[in-house]
């Protein structure tokens, strides 16, 4: 049996150790690295020479796809791509038969991918490859291209599916950990995706950044409060109180007034 050798690619932590975790479970694949942006992927990738890349579609910076167009599709070794449900990668995944995980992952669906990534590797078509790579590259590049607007909505897993929330049901969103807790409706979701990688999927004519760790729904603002300390506090419609940072303060005050016109 042939070992198959590994890269890990996501910017966060908790993401590779889940990954790093179900492959203990594939007596032949061994991981040999990980990366925990684009420019350390790129690295990994010239200097460890692995057969199997798992790369995270969202990073800050530098993404997947970014990855993928610096490296070369025709020098890529097999890629089994991560994303947190994004509307765009799932269906260009599926009609360029590239391998792909939708986060969080699932035992089975991860045991499947694993298995195609076999089965690729035994006919040893490297051409047929690197031409889905380059097709997948040049139809990301041509959505890109295209105006549009941000992503309306946010699936959550729950113990019995999914849950699709849309943008306007949404509150604000505060970064938990490795998490995101997406407030709405009185509710509070935990997704595994940063608050970065939100922030690029939401309109942002709606959704503004309050501080580092929270965005909040512009149509949910009722009042920009000024503390007796200095303290700016973006006070919701229902009461919460959400700190806005200095620096950011001038941006969310504008934002609030464009969004109010």
């Amino acid at each position: 049996m042939r070992e198959i050798r590994a890269l890990i690619v996501d910017d966060e932590p908790l993401a590779r150790r889940g990954i790093r975790q179900l492959l203990e479970r594939e007596a032949d694949v061994t991981v040999i690295g990980e990366a925990r942006n684009g420019r350390d992927a790129l690295r990994a990738l010239r200097t460890l020479n692995p057969d199997l890349v798992f790369l995270d579609v969202q990073m800050p910076e530098t993404d997947g796809f970014e990855v993928l167009r610096a490296h070369g599709p025709e020098r890529m070794p097999a890629v089994i791509f991560v994303t947190a449900f994004d509307a765009f990668a799932v269906r260009a995944f599926d009609a360029h038969a590239i391998d792909y995980l939708v986060k969080p992952l699932r035992e089975a669906r991860f045991a499947e991918a694993v298995q195609r990534v076999r089965e690729r590797m035994r006919s040893d078509d490297a051409v047929a490859l690197s031409r889905q790579l380059s097709a997948l590259l040049a139809a990301n590049d041509a959505s890109r291209a295209e105006p549009k607007p941000g992503s309306h909505r946010i699936v959550v897993p729950t113990s019995s599916g999914d849950l699709v929330l849309t943008a306007s049901e949404i509150d604000w969103i505060e970064a938990d950990d490795y998490y995101a807790a997406v407030y709405a409706g009185g509710r509070r979701h935990l997704i595994r995706e940063s608050l970065a990688s939100l922030e690029t999927r939401l309109d942002a004519g709606r959704f503004v950044r309050a501080h580092r760790s929270a965005i909040i729904n512009l149509d949910r603002v009722r009042e920009l409060r000024s503390e007796t300390s200095g303290e700016c506090i973006a006070v919701l419609r229902d009461g919460t109180r959400v700190p806005v940072s200095r620096r950011r303060r001038e941006h969310v005050t504008d934002a609030v007034r464009r969004s109010a016109r």
